[in-house]
């Protein structure tokens, strides 16, 4: 892993605008921007010149990558790998029933493009890890965070902070949203307000905990928001500020930061390096070599546990979803115990044979590494995570299990 050489800031769509022009036919689209004074022909000619990296095409992606077209942002590329699910369509509003199976960046595309033609869309239908961020964030002025996941999101950081280029940062759970910009010039980064990412499975993903339908959307057309008047260089940007909204009570506050001089990305003298969170932990799994030493592995997959069940093994089966989920599907044998009662009543789990493998799963494998790490930490060695969870289950083993 080598240290990369902090870059120059990237250019700005001033550096463009000569010769960008608007046609007739632009001028008709554009024209309740053409008369904001804020705006206008030179700042509409500015949003024509950008371009837009977007990070993810999903609950936050949706709502900014359609006003960024609309706009007339003049090149948004599009970052994703995932094909369209029906879990997608309670809120990721770029897409619909006649998208489901389809790559997101290639139906994004057509829906951008029917939008507004005169965008160039960009389409990059890979996941953003090390080896090409530096590639995918290449000739943007400014990418836009709407990404599901902290390997993502501290890559996405750093190699902005490397490369010169701000970060129009959003995320959202349950019914709270969070903006920011991150890496503008003087102003804080990512790293500088959570300079490490949580434990594994100590926050909850959108899948784990949930989401509001229309909060990605509320924050996502923010982003598109701060993008707009970075590129028009007006209004006052959310440098140093992290704004967070209560879709329950629908009220705001806001936290100032501050840039951290011991920052391990942005700080005095930092080098930091490109690389993927969990790159160099040992990959999990291996459990057939694992089994036959004295520990059991943390963590195995759905195919595994298949294989232990037509093999006729002894398995001692736990959920620690909530109760209405295990409503809603199980897999067989197993009983439940919601994650929150795991602390005080691990002791239950205890008693079995240790020889015996303790399977802990929930919806995508967050809550139970949670549980297993705790129930290991109180001496349950045979204590194991199902990577992927329920959800794997029903899209590997059994597709009569219902996915939510």
């Amino acid at each position: 892993m080598t240290p990369v050489a902090t870059g120059d800031p990237a250019p700005s769509p001033n550096d463009r605008i000569e010769g960008v022009d608007l046609d007739t036919e632009e001028l008709r689209r554009y024209g309740r921007h053409l008369v904001l004074p804020e705006v206008g022909m030179d700042g509409q000619r500015r949003l024509k010149a950008a371009r837009v990296l977007l990070v993810g095409t999903g609950g936050l992606g949706s709502p900014a990558a359609l006003y960024l077209a609309a706009a007339g942002v003049g090149t948004l590329g599009l970052v994703d790998f995932d094909d369209v699910e029906l879990s997608n369509l309670q809120r990721q509003v770029l897409f619909d029933q006649r998208d489901l199976g389809r790559p997101k960046v290639e139906a994004a595309a057509d829906r951008l493009r029917n939008v507004n033609p005169h965008v160039d869309l960009v389409r990059h239908g890979e996941r953003l890890v090390a080896a090409n961020v530096r590639r995918l964030l290449e000739g943007y002025d400014l990418v836009l965070d709407g990404s599901d996941n902290f390997a993502t999101r501290y890559l996405v950081n750093d190699a902005c902070v490397l490369m010169g280029i701000p970060v129009v940062w959003g995320a959202v759970l349950r019914f709270e949203g969070q903006i920011s910009v991150f890496g503008a010039p003087g102003g804080p980064c990512y790293r500088c307000l959570f300079p490490e990412p949580p434990p594994p499975g100590s926050v909850p993903s959108c899948a784990e905990g949930g989401v509001l339908g229309v909060l990605p959307g509320i924050m996502g057309a923010l982003q598109a928001n701060e993008a707009i008047r970075w590129i028009l260089g007006t209004g006052e940007p959310l440098i140093g500020r992290l704004m967070i909204f209560d879709a329950l009570a629908s009220k705001w506050r806001e936290v100032r930061l501050r840039k951290d001089p011991e920052c391990p990305t942005c700080g005095d003298g930092a080098r930091p390096e490109l690389v993927d969170l969990g790159a160099t932990c040992p990959p999990v799994g291996r459990a057939e070599e694992e089994m036959m030493s004295d520990e059991w592995p943390f963590e195995i997959g759905v195919e595994e546990l298949k294989r232990w069940m037509d093999e006729g093994r002894r398995i001692d089966l736990v959920d620690v979803r909530e109760p209405f989920e295990y409503e809603i599907c199980r897999i067989e044998g197993g009983r439940l115990l919601p994650l929150q009662q795991v602390p005080r009543r691990y002791s239950e789990l205890g008693a079995d044979d240790p020889g015996v493998p303790l399977v802990v799963y929930c919806h995508h494998g967050g809550r139970s590494a949670q549980a297993v790490q705790f129930l290991r930490s109180q001496g349950i060695t045979h204590a194991i995570n199902l990577g992927g969870g329920i959800d794997h289950w029903s899209l590997k083993i059994d597709p009569t299990t219902p996915r939510y």
